[in-house]
């Protein structure tokens, strides 16, 4: 018989892949996968550096590559020249991303709605928070 945290463990590796289908099933009619929207978003608030939207969205940077290379034929991404870094480049959205990107936090939040029938968010948030600095902290 498996032990509580093993059955807990199957069950986020679930959750992640069940939240992740639902969304990008969401995200569909718009073109675009549920990280390509993530990554839009994450520009439009100022995130304009590959390497840290990378991070932010758990993608390396070949990752982030390949979706900035698919965002941008969409004609809703474009790279541009970092003033800061002459090696480096920024993103930024062009006219058609900034349109769509105000429609993206919505899909986010209708499954996110579904997501947490029943729950209370904040005891949520609370415990993945935890969660998430556990297995940030090396120490057994």
């Amino acid at each position: 018989m498996p032990s509580q945290s093993v059955v807990a463990s199957s069950q986020l590796l679930r959750l992640a892949r069940d939240l992740r289908t639902a969304l990008d099933q969401a995200f569909a009619p718009t073109g675009l996968t549920s990280q390509q929207a993530g990554l839009l978003i994450h520009v439009y608030t100022g995130v304009t550096s590959p390497k840290a939207a990378g991070e932010l969205l758990g993608t390396d940077s070949a990752g982030m590559t390949r979706m900035v290379d698919r965002l941008a034929a969409k004609g809703l991404l474009e790279r541009i020249a970092d003033t800061g870094d002459r090696r480096a480049i920024a993103l930024r959205l062009t006219p058609a991303g900034r349109k769509l990107v105000r429609t993206l936090p919505g899909i986010f939040e209708h499954v996110a709605a579904r997501l947490m029938v029943g729950l209370d968010p904040d005891h949520l948030l609370s415990e993945l928070g935890r969660m998430v600095a556990n297995l940030a902290d090396p120490g057994d």
